[in-house]
């Protein structure tokens, strides 16, 4: 039996794409990088508390992962309910709606009497931010100008490396100094404020088509992307890229914590600075992409990534934190890539297609995340560092695979 048509209600009109150099392009990077700020620094700021966790409701660094993990498998799931709502209500008011709600279980995570309730409103988060990263792709991808799209998503994952180096360092510091309660009501004030920017300055969709179907048009839409040569290397890429990162800085501060370091809880927060590098990253290799193809950078930040994961075998300081810096550096840069990629490469739905980008992006930091807990508890940072090259030696399998991927169509040449 062949799969429904997907009926779209037709533009009147096709707009002009916003240029670089515009009002228009300046307005929406600028809020991007406010949504991908608020995103990653309220989803994020809960991983160098973890020990803090384990200490007060007396939890092995496994379980206390689950303080991350819930929220993570929460925005997995809503990110493809959400997608489908945004294709037949528009991407702006969904996006703010999901900025403000998860600022507030924020808020809210400050008053937890005890760790279920606490994860009851962090998977709450979960499925708020599911309104925001697939849908902000989508944005992107229908109303930026292709040859400047690579730049444009660098600077949205640029904002999310901000949000998340920010919400680390604010919640360690502020959880020495006072607690981790103050640390999360602090946290859920700086929502509300990027909220409120993103609302301000996001120009309204021009090229948004409505899909008037809704939830009928799912299962198509996911038979066509599942279906597609391409997405499904790029959705596989997504899982491994997210599971190995948010392993590497879920348990590193355990290790650096511990003797023979014995760190200190704010100076272990501030390796989040490292996340500078990726900020950094993720726009040059977004604009090196734009120039030289995606296919033949990928597998070098991939490379990149696994040699600084191998440096923190060591068991000094100073080449642990290049480590770190050289796996930040080829994470950003290689996520940036692997996510515009999405965007040249999908048809309609789009939106559709960033969830379920997205959506194994999440369930890699959900699974492998809370994976790398036991191997962290049985194998110590040895098993963590085997699992995650294991990792990284798919991803760069799937990299070569895409290596030789046709491209479709004259927009996606570049693809």
């Amino acid at each position: 039996m062949p799969a429904p048509a997907l009926h779209l209600v037709a533009a009147p009109s096709a707009q002009p794409a916003i240029a670089a150099g515009t009002p228009a392009f300046k307005r929406s990077n600028r809020a991007l990088f406010f949504g991908g700020f608020s995103t990653f620094a309220l989803l994020y700021c809960v991983q160098p508390l973890m020990p803090l966790l384990s200490h007060e409701f007396a939890l092995t660094p496994a379980q206390s992962s689950w303080s991350l993990s819930i929220s993570t498998a929460a925005l997995a799931v809503s990110l493809l309910l959400t997608s489908a709502m945004s294709d037949r209500l528009g991407r702006k008011p969904l996006m703010v709606a999901a900025l403000a709600v998860a600022a507030l279980m924020t808020l809210l995570c400050a008053f937890a009497h005890n760790y279920p309730q606490l994860l009851l409103m962090r998977a709450a988060l979960g499925v708020a931010l599911g309104g925001m990263p697939a849908i902000a792709m989508a944005y992107l991808a229908e109303e930026i100008e292709a040859p400047s799209l690579g730049l444009s998503m660098g600077l949205y994952i640029a904002g999310s490396a901000f949000g998340g180096m920010a919400g680390r360092v604010v919640v360690a510091v502020l959880s020495d100094f006072f607690s981790w309660r103050a640390a999360l009501a602090a946290m859920g004030v700086m929502g509300l404020l990027a909220a409120a920017e993103f609302w301000r300055s996001l120009p309204r969709s021009r090229n948004f088509v409505a899909n008037r179907d809704g939830w009928a048009a799912l299962p198509a839409g996911l038979r066509r992307h599942l279906s597609d040569p391409g997405l499904p290397w790029l959705f596989l890429l997504a899982f491994l890229l997210m599971g190995c990162f948010v392993s590497m800085y879920n348990y590193i501060a355990y290790r650096l914590l511990a003797a023979p370091f014995a760190l200190g809880q704010s100076t272990v927060g501030a390796i989040a600075f490292l996340y500078l590098i990726g900020i950094f990253s993720s726009v040059w290799a977004g604009r090196l992409a734009d120039r030289l193809g995606r296919r033949g950078v990928l597998w070098i930040m991939l490379s990149t990534m696994l040699a600084g994961l191998l440096l923190t075998l060591s068991n000094a300081l100073a080449p642990i934190l290049a480590g770190l810096a050289l796996f930040t550096f080829g994470f950003f840069a290689a996520h940036s890539i692997a996510s515009s990629w999405v965007g040249r490469r999908a048809r309609a739905p789009q939106a559709l297609a960033s969830a379920l980008y997205l959506f194994f992006y999440y369930l890699g930091s959900s699974l492998v995340g809370s994976l790398s807990g036991l191997v962290w508890t049985g194998a110590g940072w040895s098993g963590v560092v085997t699992l995650l090259s294991v990792g990284l030696g798919l991803a760069l399998l799937v990299a070569l695979r895409l290596r030789h991927l046709a491209p479709l169509g004259p927009r996606l040449a570049a693809s």
